[in-house]
């Protein structure tokens, strides 16, 4: 089904939309059905778990609405309001996926609480079990569906509804435990109780979806393999020498904008540079589909004193703490002192900035105490 259903997407349109339409759909006809039978056999059976997982059902059919409308949200064209596109939508309707979760949960967690001081007793009957087992049956094969169409797409929306459908299946396999516990040992609060851990896994559902794409809209850091194949493009023609100050900006699946610094020799030609970069550039466009703007940094390459402060620099920052880094090293000679001007990458962990800058200004005093640092201290960017 799962592949007969995507040869049909394949024919009529491949695109990242008409996955995420497809996702939805196939959410709301499934979700619809196992909510109605799922309710009938609640009320049927007096069982609270059986009714909650139905409204559990009727709010994936909510999530499956809200996929949709973000499928077809996010795949607006640019405008003059928004000259990056519309693609961080897809992260904000998981985000209002996860809300409708969270707040199923709390619901849950309140009628659960309700029915262990109040337990009532419950109608046991194979065709339940029946009925339930299918439900397992069909989420597995939803949670398989929307595995394979992320796969093909990376939209954090069918990752959700993926793992929001796991979450059913573990919900609902507890669910049949209660109804056959309380038949076999008479113990009526346990609904109550395996309700209740239906709510705990609701909500961890939703939380984790909601850590999920809060990274993304905060602007968490980009892909390590991305931000090094990046690097090592740029690098690519000898002219350059170095790169620093790399930044990726995301907005939204296929919309990447970055801008990085470009080291190149003091000496060269600037028109000759300049076509580097541009080709540069467009390389980047064409491998990775990101607009990317590269500043050129002069430095000088083929001076023995200032090579042999570098060399300084690096040495005593290793002894510091071999983690630091630094770039755009530059040095300025005067008659009673010499400015070593460079900025200094340090992780995100340490943030005394004062207390690292004047150590480190003492440890070069040790070594020569002419020397005056010039640093700008900062946190990387990836």
């Amino acid at each position: 089904m799962s592949k007969l259903l995507i040869n049909i997407l394949k024919k009529r349109g491949n695109s990242r939309e008409s996955y995420g339409v497809l996702s939805g759909i196939v959410g709301i006809v499934c979700n619809l059905v196992l909510c109605v039978f799922k309710f009938v056999v609640g009320t049927m059976s007096s069982s609270i778990s059986i009714t909650a997982d139905a409204i559990n059902n009727l709010s994936d059919m909510a999530s499956s609405t809200v996929t949709i409308a973000g499928a077809k949200l996010s795949a607006k064209p640019v405008d003059k309001e928004h000259p990056f596109g519309h693609g961080r939508l897809e992260y904000i309707s998981a985000l209002a996926v996860s809300g409708l979760i969270l707040l199923m949960g709390f619901e849950l967690a309140k009628s659960s609480l309700e029915k262990i001081i109040n337990p009532e007793p419950l109608k046991f009957s194979i065709v339940y079990i029946v009925v339930l087992s299918a439900s397992i049956l069909v989420k597995l094969w939803m949670a398989y569906f929307n595995g394979r169409l992320y796969r093909e797409t990376k939209n954090i929306n069918l990752k959700t509804v993926r793992q929001d459908s796991l979450n059913d299946c573990i919900a609902t396999l507890a669910t049949i435990v209660s109804l056959v516990v309380s038949h076999f040992f008479g113990l009526e609060w346990i609904d109550g109780a395996i309700g209740l851990g239906v709510s705990v896994v609701i909500l961890i559902g939703g939380i984790g979806i909601v850590k999920d794409i809060i990274g993304p809209l905060l602007g968490q850091a980009p892909d390590k393999q991305f931000v090094e194949d990046l690097e090592k493009t740029i690098m690519e023609p000898e002219m350059i020498v170095g790169v620093h100050d790399l930044i990726v900006h995301d907005y939204g699946p296929g919309r990447v904008i970055a801008s990085a610094h470009a080291e190149v020799p003091s000496d060269v030609d600037i028109m000759e540079i300049h076509d580097v970069i541009d080709n540069v550039e467009k390389e980047i466009m064409k491998r990775f589909n990101t607009i990317i703007c590269i500043h050129m940094d002069p430095i000088v390459v083929d001076d023995e004193e200032v090579e042999r402060y570098r060399q300084m620099v690096t040495q005593v920052l290793n002894e510091y703490n071999s983690e630091y880094s630094f770039h755009d090293f530059r040095m300025v000679k005067g008659p009673t002192h010499t400015n070593l001007i460079f900025d200094l990458i340090v992780p995100f962990s340490d943030t005394e900035f004062k207390k690292i800058s004047e150590e480190i200004k003492s440890l070069f005093k040790k070594q020569d105490d002419t020397i005056e640092l010039v640093m700008t201290l900062e946190h990387p960017f990836v």
